[in-house]
């Protein structure tokens, strides 16, 4: 297929772009370069820089038979501060880049969207079926473009997909993580092997679980490209569908530093500090619909995440 991939020079955008390559896919890149590096975006792939505002001239050109869009705004710290940032980059971006999906006819949008869309549910599992309740601007501009894309899916007969991604990490050779901010814990607990800091923080040791640290749910981002290459091929027109994307069992915080110091064979000292107002004690996703749907199932484990993650990170040295 003849594709558009926006925010591909980006984490999760440049992994499934090399996928997509592989899998025999013509690609064209969009992103603005605000966050993104030019040089993760895959050989063999096209490359427009501009804001997924101004793409509807390439949408227009013809020929496109789907989009994947992960441009965005991502930071939930800096939503809160500035949300303005978030409606008109996430939000109105989004707009004018559906409208000319729509416009060119284009019959295929997978979103990249997430699971703080659910906010802080009280169950676990979290199931598509959970209410949506964003706690933050990010979340809410993202269910706000899931919600646009069922009103256009409906109208216009475009076949889109919402993946709901929980935790991402690990790399594909030299498609990795390389944020200016970076809030994600397995790369913040790299950084003490790494050198780049002395320990890291456990933000409470006192919650209802086998060892009192958090639990999240982790995904290799490899088996997320997997997933987006799936709704891909499984779209339908006219039909909106919603994913939750994760490994269904989830990892505490203390789990994840201890699988890092397996890894990299350094001791990662850590250190216990009072919980963060709002951290849910667990937050693990069901991908039950997924496995139904779209046949897919994980297949990397928290070692493979952080090991793909730690050579990743030892190659940028």
């Amino acid at each position: 297929m003849r594709l558009v991939v926006t925010g591909g020079a980006g984490y999760i955008g440049s992994v499934v772009t090399s996928q997509l390559l592989e899998a025999g896919h013509d690609v064209t890149v969009v992103d603005d370069l605000s966050t993104g590096h030019e040089d993760a975006i895959p050989e063999g792939a096209r490359f427009v820089r501009c804001r997924i505002h101004d793409a509807g001239e390439l949408l227009a050109s013809g020929g496109f038979e789907g989009v994947l869009h992960f441009a965005a705004k991502s930071l939930v710290g800096e939503s809160v501060d500035r949300p303005e940032l978030y409606w008109e980059n996430n939000v109105v971006g989004s707009f004018r880049l559906f409208d000319a999906v729509r416009a060119a006819a284009i019959p295929r949008v997978v979103f990249s969207s997430t699971a703080a869309v659910y906010g802080e549910p009280d169950v676990s599992p979290i199931t598509e079926d959970v209410t949506p309740s964003p706690i933050n601007p990010y979340g809410h501009s993202k269910l706000a473009i899931d919600m646009l894309l069922s009103g256009y899916a409906k109208a216009y007969g475009i076949g889109a997909t919402s993946l709901r991604y929980f935790n991402v990490g690990g790399a594909r050779g030299r498609f990795g993580e390389r944020h200016a901010v970076e809030t994600h814990l397995i790369p913040n607990v790299l950084k003490v092997p790494a050198g780049q800091r002395d320990s890291v923080a456990i933000f409470g040791d006192d919650y209802a679980t086998e060892d009192g640290t958090a639990v999240r749910d982790y995904l290799h981002v490899v088996d997320l490209g997997r997933a987006h290459l799936l709704a891909l091929e499984s779209s339908e027109a006219g039909r909106h569908r919603v994913f939750n994307l994760g490994s269904g069992s989830g990892y505490s915080v203390a789990q994840v530093i201890e699988a890092c110091r397996e890894v990299t064979g350094h001791e990662i000292p850590a250190k216990v500090q009072p919980r963060r107002a709002g951290d849910p004690t667990t937050l693990v996703a069901s991908s039950q619909r997924a496995a139904d749907e779209l046949g897919w199932r994980p297949e990397l484990s928290l070692h493979d995440i952080v090991e793909d993650a730690w050579a990743f990170m030892s190659s940028q040295a």
